[in-house]
């Protein structure tokens, strides 16, 4: 097994992982805003679209979307429009919170705001799903792994530490997510975070608009 080679994976993957993203800011408004359990299956949902790229590069089909002109074309198309939804929703959401603040009292903001909470709580199942997709749907997260593995996987590379970078990949991403969700989800915190909650919303609103923007004018212009 080549240790070398998965404490490369492994600062590498750690970098990529706390730089800001959507899956960090997604991260964020979710365990700001929703109960722990759901922001833990968010965490959950990207750590196993994580694996799930890995074993795409390893298996060699995510090159092959990315040769194929038509198939990484469709990739990108769904990415940008996941990616601008998700954007647009933050966005409306910080919106109405502006409105609300700036149209009420200090306490019915307060209200509408716990009202806009528990109105967004979503399911185990639907935090999973908005974590899964966040990183599935993003074009950039399917050329980081491409990127990586062609460089460190080669083919010499035994199926021992193939598999211990899959695992080890999917078990640092699982924690660091779900050690923000732990985090941000106390009461505490999230009392602070609830007055701010429009400007989180915005935030994200703005960080997923960007990636999709960023990734349709890439998009344009290769044709």
């Amino acid at each position: 097994m080549d240790f070398t080679l998965l404490a490369s994976l492994a600062v590498i993957h750690c970098i990529a992982l706390i730089s800001p993203g959507p899956d960090f800011a997604i991260i964020v408004r979710m365990a700001t805003q929703q109960q722990r359990q759901t922001a833990l299956a968010c965490a959950l949902g990207i750590a196993l679209a994580i694996l799930i790229h890995t074993l795409l590069s390893l298996l060699g089909i995510s090159i092959m979307i990315r040769q194929s002109a038509l198939a990484y074309t469709l990739v990108q198309c769904v990415g940008v429009s996941y990616l601008a939804w998700m954007g647009f929703q933050a966005l409306k959401s910080a919106i109405g919170r502006f409105q609300a603040i700036a149209a009420s009292t200090e306490s019915q903001v307060q209200a509408v705001a716990s009202t806009s909470t528990d109105a967004q709580q979503k399911s185990l199942l639907n935090g999973f799903k908005v974590g899964l997709l966040t990183n599935l749907l993003n074009p950039k997260a399917l050329i980081f792994f491409i990127t990586l593995f062609t460089v460190l996987i080669t083919p010499e590379v035994n199926f021992a530490t193939k598999t211990a970078a899959t695992v080890m990949l999917f078990l640092l991403s699982l924690i660091w997510f779900s050690l923000l969700a732990m985090v941000l989800s106390k009461p505490i915190i999230q009392v602070k975070f609830l007055s701010i909650s429009h400007i989180i919303d915005a935030l994200v609103g703005i960080i997923f608009i960007g990636v999709s923007f960023t990734i349709a004018i890439n998009l344009i212009s290769s044709f």
